[in-house]
């Protein structure tokens, strides 16, 4: 017994110095290594800006526990590209182990400065490199670096960051955000190269901010343009031949340029005219991603109105595509697709005009909270009684339409003027508990406000998940459009004539294969 007592150790510690001895017990690498690819693309970046994280994985699929003598970068220390291998950065690493069926992961970040070469576009290429000589095994990194102009806050002595004054609150407290007043010089954008906006970037009182055609603005988090009292915007975008690169088109979106951000709503701020700015101009824009697209506040009494807005789409917008509060706007061949909450927003009154318009909201990333179009005399987040403003509202050749039963919200304090009218529009309004019957302002029998209007109806757009809302096959706004009104809006916003048999909405019906 006592012998079998003494023997019974000896056999655990043999064991245990068995076991920890086979990890210490590796083959050489004999470059047999398989990879997750064999190129690993870290998309676009901005020069001096990081990209994303991208991962490669290395798989030993040998029953034998390998060591990889060597894993580095083919320019060594000299490399923008860096490394995390198996939870340790660097750019080069000796002696990696990789047990046998099993594979660890590589993770690769860069970071550029383009003011090292000439051009606006650089493509940067590197290698991973696993072992060397005969054995050697690699794979490719590429990454395309833009040049651009960035335009940011100033630093103050104390740290803090440059800010615009946006008033008082009501304690007379000032409120402020983090941002610029746009100098004389840089008042002008081109399409020479993108600019890449941090903050909020302000024009002054009797300045115009001007966007030529193909102007590209991206914005950081939180970041945004504000137009304030006396300033102006003028968008200049033009008719593009490529539906696809809009290349005469000015586009707002985020700084970030990998595709797993190019659908990723809220990535920064707004475009917001506040009250005061007058004569803004937007032709041939495409606003994507930020948290509301445009925020158009006051002078409700303009003419012309606070904004016009032509041949443009707005849609991805995190909470609203269009806010308008008390203001004015005249509006044309738009598209305001997918948001969080409304893609048209008209409240506390306001005078406004929609023609060929196509407000249609099929959100689906999580809960939407509100109508695609919503319009009212009043602020609903606030006492009806106590400020609501006069409203006119006329929407002709337009389209409200969505993933909900009711795409459609009206809202009057019955004190003030609440005037608004839908002639040839095709409108979602699905009451199937009948909770609107007796509420006249729902009343689609009512010529006051609803004229040739057809309700219910297929709008039959091409792809809504991707905000094409181009017109199918099947789709009930073909012809229906009121001609007059169209010949004053005689092509669509690919250019298209509709001046025969017009279509409602932004876009006139081209036949083509659905299959």
């Amino acid at each position: 017994m006592r012998q079998s007592l003494f023997i019974i150790p000896i056999l655990l510690i043999t064991l245990l110095w068995c076991s920890c001895r086979k990890d210490f017990q590796y083959d050489t690498s004999s470059g047999n290594l398989e990879f997750s690819k064999d190129t690993v693309y870290l998309d676009t970046v901005f020069t001096n800006i990081g990209s994303s994280t991208y991962s490669l994985k290395v798989y030993n699929r040998s029953n034998n526990d390998i060591q990889i003598p060597s894993v580095r970068l083919a320019q060594g220390n000299n490399s923008s590209y860096r490394l995390n291998v198996d939870g340790v950065a660097g750019k080069e690493f000796e002696n990696v182990p990789l047990m046998a069926k099993d594979s660890l992961f590589i993770f690769i970040e860069t970071t550029f400065d383009i003011s090292t070469i000439n051009g606006n576009e650089f493509l940067y290429t590197d290698a991973i490199l696993f072992d060397a000589g005969p054995k050697q095994q690699e794979v490719q990194l590429v990454t395309l670096i833009k040049d651009a102009i960035f335009l940011y806050p100033a630093e103050n002595a104390d740290g803090t960051k440059e800010t615009l004054l946006l008033g008082l609150d009501k304690d007379g407290n000032e409120i402020r955000i983090e941002g610029f007043l746009l100098t004389d010089e840089q008042l002008s954008f081109s399409n020479e190269k993108p600019y890449v906006i941090y903050g909020y970037a302000g024009v002054a009182s009797d300045k115009t901010l001007n966007m030529a055609a193909g102007s590209r603005v991206h914005f950081h988090k939180d970041s945004g343009i504000l137009v304030g009292e006396g300033a102006s915007l003028r968008v200049n975008g033009t008719l593009s031949m490529d539906t696809l690169l809009l290349e005469n088109e000015v586009i707002f979106e985020g700084d970030r340029l990998e595709p797993e951000f190019s659908e990723l709503p809220g990535q920064w701020g707004t475009i917001w005219l506040a009250p005061g700015s007058s004569n803004n101009i937007i032709n041939h824009l495409t606003i994507r991603n930020a948290s509301v697209g445009l925020l158009v506040e006051g002078n409700s009494d303009l003419n012309p109105p606070k904004l016009s807005v032509s041949n443009s789409q707005i849609y991805n917008s995190l909470a609203i595509n269009i806010w308008a509060r008390s203001s004015s706007i005249n509006g044309e061949n738009l598209v305001l697709g997918n948001a969080g909450n409304g893609s048209l927003i008209l409240s506390n009154g306001g005078s406004y005009s929609f023609v060929h318009c196509s407000i249609a909201n099929y959100w689906s990333n999580g809960f939407r909270s509100g109508a695609a179009l919503q319009i009212s005399n009043y602020d609903l987040a606030e006492d009806t009684s106590a400020n609501g403003q006069d409203l006119t509202a006329s929407f002709i050749n337009c389209i409200a339409d969505g993933n909900m039963s009711l795409e459609l919200s009206l809202n009057s304090d019955e004190t003030n003027a609440f005037d608004f009218s839908f002639k040839n529009c095709l409108i979602k309004f699905k009451d199937t508990n009948n909770q609107f019957d007796s509420d006249p302002l729902y009343d689609f029998d009512n010529d006051t406000y609803y004229n040739n209007v057809f309700l219910n109806e297929n709008a039959d757009f091409w792809n809504t998940a991707k905000n094409d809302f181009r017109l199918g096959n099947s789709s009930s706004a073909i012809g229906k459009a009121d001609p007059d009104t169209a010949l004053l809006v005689p092509s669509d916003l690919l250019g298209t004539d509709r001046s025969s048999e017009p279509d409602i909405g932004a876009y006139e019906f081209v036949a083509f294969d659905q299959n």
